[in-house]
Formats: C-alpha cells, structure tokens, sequence
C-alpha cells in the first residue's frame, strides 16, 4: 500500500499539468508519444543485459500496449473534450472495471453492474445539466475506454506475476522495459498517421513532457503495477479512487478556483451512490 500511496501522490499533479498546459498547445499523440519513449529509456539498459523468455515478454507488451498505449490515446483525448476536474470524476468507475475484469477472468458476471452504469451516466448529467453536449458525452465515453484500459492492464500484469510458471522470481525492474515497448507499438503508428503539428513551443511545456515521461509514467508505472501485485484486488480497486480527491484537491486549489464545485459534488455523489450500490452487492453475494 505505502508505494500506491506515494504513486498516488505523485500522479495528483500529472492530470493538472496535462489539462493546463499541454491539452490543446501540443498535440496529443505527440505528447503520449514522448512520454512512452522517455519511459522506455529508463528501462532499456535492464533489458539489453538482462533477457527473458519470449513468452514473457510478449504479455508484457500486450500488457503495455493495453494498459498505457491505448489507455493514454483515449486519456489524452478526453482533456480536449473534457474540464480537468470532469475527467477526474470520470475517472470513479475504474475500481467497478478491475473487479469486472477479475470476474469475468473468473466466468461471473453481475447484473448490478448495468444499474451502476446507468447511475453513473445520470450522475455525469447532473454535472453539466445546463450545457449537455455531443462533446461532453463524447469525453465521458473515451474516459471510460481510459479506464478499461487501465483497469485492465493491472489485472493482467498481477495475474501475470501471480501465474507466470517460474523456477525463480521474477525480477520486475528487469523486464518491465517490454511492457513500455509494447505501449510504444501502439502510440508510435498512431502518431504517424493522425498527429498533428503542434509541438511544445516552451521551455515549460518541454520540461512537463520530461517530468511526466520519465517520472510519471518511467517510475510512476513501474512502482503502480509493483504495488498492484502486493495488495488483494479489493485493496488496488480502493487506490484506483484514491486518484480521484488527490487530483481534485490539487486542481481544484490551484488551477480550478472557479468550477462549480457544488454541481461537481452533486454529480460525485451520485456516482458515488453507484460504486456503493456495487460494492454492497458484492458483499452480500459474496
């Protein structure tokens, strides 16, 4: 828990800075393209002298591909649909993806998760009754696609740490640089064929990329999934929500002064309402 804790810390400012001072200055596929590729660096070393079997490294970049390839085309995105603090609430549901996703691994399915759903599209309406748009539902639904992908990775990766056959544990920090080839076969083509030509045209929009590149995703991804594979899955669905108040409290103070903070929380609330729904369901059907 202490690692998803100071992930958790480290990550509240990543939403802010990308919404602020890149979302709509630089091009997005440009951005997640350099954050993969600074992250991949990091790692590069352990992989050229510390090979693994093929198997291993291809679910890893599977992995990789899933969880923050495709997860942050759809999470850059969002930010030219979306406020900052609206993606951040958004964000809730990932917690009810990593149980659905260990469920369905599992062959269950729940029919409390459809009330859920339909709960948590009413508690977005709330959020912006007076201004609904194409766009605003557009952005609700690519978080979303956000958030199973981000879900799904960590399922993955912990099962694949739980299950990988193994005469020796397996050292983590030597081959998870596949994990960030895996996400840059994905952000690579998707910027050659529908980037733009915006670039960072500031210092401070050159040292966001770095921070978020080597710090955020480098170190920040490899100690998440590390974390993940230490707790229970209860515990990483509960850190999943954790994001969420730690991004707002630092949007919201320093960035945010001026969103409506009550229209904000009556929409959290009844989104909130929805995860308990969830959650109650699952202890009373074990």
């Amino acid at each position: 828990m202490p690692i998803l804790w100071a992930v958790t810390l480290l990550w509240a400012f990543s939403f802010s800075l990308i919404g602020v001072y890149l979302a709509g200055q630089v091009d997005s596929y440009f951005a997640v393209l350099t954050r993969v590729v600074l992250a991949s660096l990091i790692f590069l070393p352990w992989l050229l002298r510390n090979p693994v079997a093929p198997a291993l490294a291809l679910r890893l970049m599977a992995i990789g591909a899933i969880q923050l390839g495709l997860m942050y085309l759809f999470y850059y995105q969002s930010f030219l649909l979306l406020s900052v603090p609206e993606v951040l609430v958004f964000t809730i549901f990932t917690p009810v993806y990593v149980t659905l996703i260990y469920d369905l691994l599992a062959r269950r399915f729940r029919a409390a998760y459809l009330l859920s759903a339909v709960i948590a599209i009413l508690g977005a309406a709330i959020m912006r009754y007076n201004q609904l748009s194409q766009d605003f539902w557009l952005g609700f639904f690519v978080v979303q696609g956000a958030n199973l992908c981000f879900a799904s990775g960590q399922v993955l990766y912990k099962r694949l740490l739980e299950t990988w056959p193994s005469s020796r544990p397996l050292v983590q920090h030597q081959s998870f640089g596949w994990f960030y080839l895996g996400a840059l076969l994905v952000v690579l083509p998707a910027w050659l064929l529908l980037g733009g030509d915006k670039y960072p045209a500031s210092s401070l929009q050159w040292g966001i990329l770095l921070w978020l590149g080597i710090v955020a995703s480098g170190l920040g991804y490899f100690f998440w999934n590390l974390g993940a594979t230490r707790v229970s899955s209860g515990q990483l669905a509960i850190m999943n929500n954790a994001l969420i108040p730690a991004g707002l409290i630092v949007n919201l103070l320093i960035w945010n002064r001026d969103t409506d903070v009550l229209r904000l929380a009556a929409g959290a609330a009844v989104m909130m309402l929805a995860l308990w729904l969830v959650s109650r369901y699952q202890k009373d059907n074990g």
